[in-house]
């Protein structure tokens, strides 16, 4: 499973990037806002980065949808981009595809929503794992259900896991077959820590001090 990071913020994608795990972001206008920049400025600086970036659309109407994507996907060859499982939403992203643009179906919530972008062509869904927990439903099973349901159907749309809070998600979704996860920094950092890595750090950081204490001193 490929893991995205789920943010606007440089920093934080510098920082994943220089540890080599992260091979895409996805970005939305909250993040965006939160970041304090102008989304097309801050999409730019993204792609540099990184590979695969999401840029999400914010009309509603199919024609207005089909030039806002038009134009995020004119920003760099490493836009994706994002509508959401609406009729409008998915029209538009039938056209952008046929066009040759990537786009990522968001706010996914069930097998039906998938196999809409499916049918459209979208080169990626992004059912959301932590809302579906919000209101009583299990969203590890609705990504396994997703997966399964596209390999019964021989189904080339990537499974990206969104709204992951947690390790725990992130091995569940890994588990139920996503082709990517996205997260948040911190969750992407709790992923390298356990007890028992630190104890064993600091016991074989302790173990060579030692040794290094009992060489005799050289002239």
């Amino acid at each position: 499973m490929r893991l995205f990071l789920d943010t606007a913020d440089l920093e934080e994608i510098k920082t994943a990037v220089g540890w080599g795990v992260i091979s895409g972001v996805t970005t939305n206008p909250t993040l965006i806002a939160r970041a304090g920049q102008d989304h097309e400025t801050q999409v730019k600086r993204i792609c540099q980065l990184v590979g695969d970036v999401s840029a999400e659309t914010v009309t509603e109407k199919k024609d207005d949808l089909i030039v806002e994507g038009r134009r995020l996907a004119s920003w760099h060859q490493n836009v994706i981009v994002k509508v959401t499982s609406t009729p409008d939403g998915l029209a538009a992203g039938k056209v952008l595809a046929g066009e040759g643009i990537r786009i990522n179906v968001t706010l996914c919530f069930t097998v039906n929503q998938a196999l809409l972008a499916a049918a459209i062509g979208a080169s990626f869904i992004s059912p959301f794992v932590g809302r579906l927990d919000d209101i009583g439903e299990d969203g590890l099973l609705v990504v396994r259900q997703i997966v399964d349901a596209y390999r019964q159907q021989g189904i080339t749309t990537k499974v990206l896991a969104a709204s992951l809070r947690h390790p725990v998600h992130v091995t569940g979704a890994a588990l139920a077959g996503a082709d990517i996860g996205t997260m948040p920094f911190t969750v992407l950092g709790s992923m390298y820590r356990h007890p028992l890595t630190d104890q064993g750090i600091e016991r074989f950081m302790s173990d060579y001090r030692k040794t290094q204490e009992a060489q005799p001193a050289r002239r």
